[in-house]
């Protein structure tokens, strides 16, 4: 790709890019609290930046399925946005992490507390939103999102430091922790576009497919990315006990001497033994083994498309798809 050349993520968000501007003034506006650490912290972590995937989900499902540009699918770009930073706020709590997009995560400049707090903060200010909305089904489509994203954060726990979870259980976890969020933003911008069940049902489908192969990517990444392009450093999930797919194969699949190494260190955070169990997930396969089921899952989502009228946020979305799988970071 030549040097001045727009990144494939650039492209993508081409043809919603009044819509995204106006995402981040009201963003910008919506974070304004009489509470000055409430703006500071929650300043923080929006202006970290990140890919904005989420945002830019509602918007082009929203003009794929006929909105209007700059319409009140803006507002519910926003409101996925602040419940995804919500989520963060909290998961950086509750699994101690001290580095998120290249920086210091908010509990570690300010404490637990705060970013606690300030968390709820978010969620809040995100249902506020949604009641200016006036729209009910959009109310309980994200009431039963924010739900679902809490019972899997807590299923996560459950596993934590698990070595017998099965593959099963963490495709639940990441279908409840991430995919649904997505497929509830994607829900929402057929709702917020007028667009009739087939179209609603679609659009959901996609995103939740979307969502899925996105978390399974990201955790193939936690053992193959560099933390100077990821933002985050290499080895964390195994750092928090998180028994992710590529280790649950090669638990799976590995030797007794690779089963008793990857058992130990999921059961102690065992990062001392990193280089041995990155050597025993690549000769496992465990890489490529979620790798091909991250390709499922965006073909799947391509799929959903199929009844969507073609258009330039159509394809769009496909190639948001094929981003998710593709990237590095």
């Amino acid at each position: 790709m030549p040097p001045d050349a727009p990144s494939p993520l650039e492209q993508i968000r081409h043809p919603v890019e009044a819509d995204l501007i106006a995402v981040d003034a009201m963003i910008r506006r919506e974070l304004t609290s009489e509470v000055a650490l409430v703006n500071q912290v929650s300043g923080y972590i929006i202006g970290a930046g990140g890919k904005r995937l989420r945002p830019l989900l509602v918007l082009l499902a929203a003009r794929a399925a006929g909105a209007a540009p700059i319409g009140p699918q803006v507002a519910g770009a926003v409101i996925i946005e602040f419940i995804h930073t919500a989520t963060l706020l909290h998961d950086d709590v509750v699994d101690g992490s001290s580095q998120r997009r290249g920086r210091h995560t908010a509990n570690e400049v300010w404490g637990n507390p705060t970013s606690v707090l300030v968390g709820d903060f978010l969620y809040s200010r995100a249902f506020q939103l949604m009641v200016s909305l006036g729209s009910l089904p959009v109310m309980g489509t994200l009431a039963d999102a924010t739900n679902a994203i809490a019972e899997g954060e807590v299923l996560q726990i459950m596993y934590t430091r698990d070595p017998a979870t099965s593959e099963q259980r963490y495709l639940d976890v990441i279908d409840r922790k991430t995919a649904r969020l997505f497929e509830s933003g994607a829900q929402i911008a057929a709702l917020l576009a007028g667009a009739d069940q087939r179209t609603q049902t679609a659009l959901a489908a996609y995103g939740r497919h979307l969502g899925m192969a996105f978390q399974l990517v990201d955790d193939s990444l936690d053992y193959r990315s560099s933390p100077a392009e990821r933002g985050k450093n290499i080895g964390d999930d195994l750092a928090e006990g998180k028994p992710t797919l590529p280790i649950i194969h090669a638990l799976r699949t590995g030797s007794n001497a690779q089963k008793a190494l990857l058992t130990r260190a999921i059961e102690t955070g065992g990062l001392d033994e990193l280089p041995g169990v990155i050597a025993a997930i690549e000769s496992c396969g465990g890489l490529e083994y979620t790798a091909t089921l991250a390709q499922s899952e965006a073909d799947q989502a391509l799929r959903s498309l199929e009844s969507i009228p073609d258009s330039v946020h159509t394809d769009a979305l496909r190639q948001l798809a094929a981003f998710a799988v593709s990237r590095s970071y």
